[in-house]
């Protein structure tokens, strides 16, 4: 994973802080896969660095500072994982997934020699993909990210989880097949790229109807399978006229709802907006949640909502006013 080693033994706890800190925001990305939480994944980033310090006199530079990290935090996702084992809802739901801002993920390292250009391939930090891999069992779940993700070899992998090299093969057939079920069928093949000229169009309509909080236009927006959840809350609807229906029934597009304004923003490499609401009677307009969106054929295929509790990740402030820019 990394060209050279050194050794941690003499650092005292200032300079030993200083040399793990440079590997934070990968680690905290590491986590967040195995996860499909940004909270607990920065848990467990630190819990990772404690346990670190404690056991640095274990250090002895046979493997690359970078490696020795990566195995205690993978360790300790494992360990938290077994601690509190989740299951997916039953519509298959991941109830504890959160978004990652894309903002963030420009503070990775530039690595030419590293797997950075593999571990941020679109496909392998959007919201399909982190949500599909949390249906996996917890030890294949962590040799498909080692290996699929993080392109180790299997005989690293199998030096990470301290197994061996037949059991990290067998586990990732295991994590291959459960992957291919997990996804929707339409993920199976990952579109790489920005947004075209259309699918932009499509999003500043998209932020558009919100704003008037008209259903319609959002509605002719939408693809007719879209799927729509909104995590912590279990429940995913799919399909156009289910969702809009959803919609309605928590009072947007009628009069009492209010007005909204929104901001761009990205998440998991897709489009993202957020979404402020101003109710009767307010002189500011609130946070209300965050769309994340796939886009697909100039049509919005999956729509998946977060609380305003997560404004926060995206710097984003908790209220705008009139004067607010929003885009």
């Amino acid at each position: 994973m990394d060209a050279t080693a050194d050794d941690l033994r003499p650092l005292d706890e200032q300079a030993f802080d200083a040399r793990v800190e440079l590997h934070r925001r990968e680690l905290h990305l590491h986590c967040y896969r195995m996860l499909g939480s940004f909270e607990e994944a920065e848990d467990l980033v630190q819990e990772a660095f404690l346990r670190a310090w404690r056991g640095r006199d274990t250090y002895a530079g046979r493997s690359t500072v970078r490696a020795w990290l990566y195995r205690i935090a993978t360790n300790a996702c494992l360990d938290a994982l077994d601690k509190r084992p989740r299951r997916p809802g039953p519509d298959g739901e991941i109830t504890w997934l959160q978004p990652y801002p894309d903002e963030l993920l420009e503070q990775l390292p530039d690595r030419r020699e590293g797997p950075e250009d593999v571990a941020l391939a679109r496909e392998t930090v959007e919201l399909a993909f982190i949500a599909a891999i949390q249906h996996l069992p917890p030890l294949p779940r962590a040799v498909l990210v080692l290996r699929d993700v993080l392109d180790c070899s299997v005989r690293e992998t199998a030096r990470l989880l301290e197994t061996t090299e037949a059991s990290v093969n067998s586990a990732l057939q295991r994590a291959r097949a459960g992957l291919r079920t997990a996804l929707p069928v339409d993920r199976r093949e990952w579109q790489a790229g920005a947004l075209t000229a259309a699918e932009q169009e499509l999003l500043a309509r998209y932020v558009e109807c919100n704003e008037r909080v008209d259903a319609a236009g959002v509605a002719a927006l939408l693809h007719e399978d879209v799927r729509f959840s909104m995590p912590p809350h279990p429940g995913v609807w799919s399909g156009r006229d289910t969702v809009v229906r959803a919609w309605a029934e928590g009072g947007f597009g009628v009069d009492a709802f209010g007005s909204m304004r929104c901001v761009l923003t990205r998440a998991n490499r897709q489009p993202a907006v957020a979404a402020y609401v101003r109710r009767p009677g307010e002189d500011s307009f609130a946070a209300l949640a965050v769309d994340v969106l796939d886009v697909r054929d100039c049509l919005i295929t999956e729509i998946v909502t977060f609380d305003a509790e997560l404004f926060g990740l995206f710097g984003l402030p908790a209220r705008l006013d009139d004067r607010a820019v929003t885009r």
